[in-house]
């Protein structure tokens, strides 16, 4: 009997040769020789997980091991630092939160409710979600708190509702669409409002430090046409290239209404969560004025429901996605910040510049940006890229002649935008995809799709808009 490898184990080795090739390319003499073996380590992590020869966990475990082995990082001192990102216990959280709302029943209550209004056609429940997180977006300042305490719960419980479950293979039914379409708002949404995303006042302060001073009326009116745009457009691009196969919803709103009379009123276990849930949105608006970080307001959640019963602590093992979330999200979080630790950033930054010697200033400030955009795929947080790139991208914008007000805000718009093309790109990225409806590959092709579509909503549409405003 002859004995051969299983195709995974080919297709393991991909990730390999493609990290090696990196390794192998010439070193720039300023880098160190741990950035370059991190930077090739890091390249065959993710795509190992494109290829997904194994589970995603599994992959990123090896990425940890290669960092170990090659003595790249030293594992109590380096390696492990994800583990304790605050990213990646507020996504955690959240997850056992969303089982609060499955569990209590609050969220299939919230979701016939939503039916109800807008079950009719799926576009309109599409729309219905980039409602919901155009209202929350000023008042919550951090992506992953509004996904994941607000939305996923609904689009979670919505799809449940109509039978569309990864499980049993029908994530194409009505969950893949819901799931994607609240994910791309919500990164919309982020960049429409200064308030939206924690990286997003950051970007005006370190702006502010080069002479570019802009409010939050500044930033939502630069950001008003385009987000619009963006906001119509993108449910609409989505539902054509990546339909659900439920489009029209005859019976949805009978069945919704009739579920809705059958549970009758609300119980004592929904009104405690109902409780839980705006005692955390409260913390989520106003903490900020306090320093009460958002992952406070996930752990004071998570603690109440465990005190009340409304989860037990075997709820908690069997989230095996939240479980699984902490070690690849951690990992992938570790890798990014060392990166930016040891140079490479700074490096890839500097030699950008040189490109935009003696070049047109408008299109030196749009190829900052595209460029500023997609670099995203080397970080797993808005605020880590905003912190190593913005400032020196901005301040290359500046010197190149460019409008210095533009410049600073189509790079903070782009701030959250960018978090459209990877699984792991912020916060609620993570959330979304351990939904278990969308496919990596799917993922990162169909992101990439929305990013060219942003992209010319926001430098066409949007520079038309900044013209007519006069700040061109």
């Amino acid at each position: 009997m002859q004995n051969k490898l299983p195709y995974n184990i080919w297709k393991l080795l991909i990730p390999f040769i493609i990290g090696l090739a990196v390794y192998l390319l010439p070193k720039p003499e300023v880098l160190d020789i741990k950035a370059w073996k991190l930077l090739a380590i890091f390249i065959g992590t993710i795509s190992g997980i494109i290829l997904k020869p194994l589970p995603i966990p599994v992959i990123a475990l090896l990425g940890l091991h290669c960092c170990t082995v090659t003595k790249t990082l030293d594992l109590a001192k380096e390696s492990l630092q994800g583990f304790s990102s605050t990213i990646v216990w507020l996504v955690v959280f959240v997850f056992f939160i969303a089982r609060g709302f499955i569990k209590t029943k609050l969220g299939y209550r919230i979701a016939y409710s939503f039916v109800a209004l807008l079950g009719k056609y799926t576009l309109g429940l599409g729309y219905g979600i980039t409602l919901t997180e155009l209202i929350l977006g000023p008042a919550i300042p951090s992506n992953a708190a509004r996904a994941g305490g607000i939305i996923y719960p609904i689009v979670k419980s919505i799809s449940e509702t109509l039978g569309s479950r990864p499980e049993d293979g029908t994530s194409r039914k009505l969950g893949s669409f819901l799931t994607i379409v609240a994910f791309q708002g919500n990164l919309i949404v982020s960049a429409i409002f200064l308030t939206g995303m924690a990286a997003n006042p950051m970007a005006q302060g370190i702006a502010a430090k080069q002479g570019v001073f802009f409010s939050w009326m500044d930033w939502f009116i630069a950001a008003s046409v385009p987000g619009l745009f963006s906001l119509i457009l993108i449910p609409l691009i989505l539902y054509i290239i990546y339909p659900p196969q439920l489009k029209v919803l005859p019976q949805a709103v009978s069945i919704a209404k009739k579920n809705l009379k059958d549970m009758g009123p609300m119980t004592t276990q929904e009104i405690t969560m109902v409780c839980v849930f705006l005692t955390m949105v409260g913390i989520w608006i106003f903490g900020e004025q306090y320093n009460i970080p958002s992952v406070t307001a996930g752990l004071f959640g998570v603690c109440i429901l465990l005190v009340t019963g409304i989860l037990t602590w075997q709820d908690i093992l069997n989230e095996h996605e939240a479980w699984s979330t902490v070690i690849w999200l951690s990992i992938l979080v570790m890798m990014s910040g060392y990166l930016e630790k040891f140079g490479l950033i700074s490096w890839f930054s500097s030699s950008i510049s040189h490109l935009f010697v003696n070049t047109n200033p408008l299109m030196t400030m749009f190829g900052l940006a595209i460029i500023y955009f997609y670099s995203h795929y080397f970080f797993a947080s808005n605020t880590a890229h905003v912190g190593a790139m913005y400032g020196a991208f901005l301040s290359v914008a500046i010197a190149a002649g460019a409008p210095p007000l533009v410049s600073a805000l189509i790079l903070g718009f782009f701030s959250s935008l960018f978090s459209s093309i990877t699984h792991y790109s912020t916060g609620s990225a993570p959330l979304y995809f351990g939904m278990g409806y969308i496919e990596v590959s799917e993922w990162w092709f169909y992101g990439f799709i929305v990013s060219l579509v942003n992209i010319a909503i926001w430098l066409g549409i949007g520079y038309l808009w900044w013209s007519f405003l006069g700040i061109v």
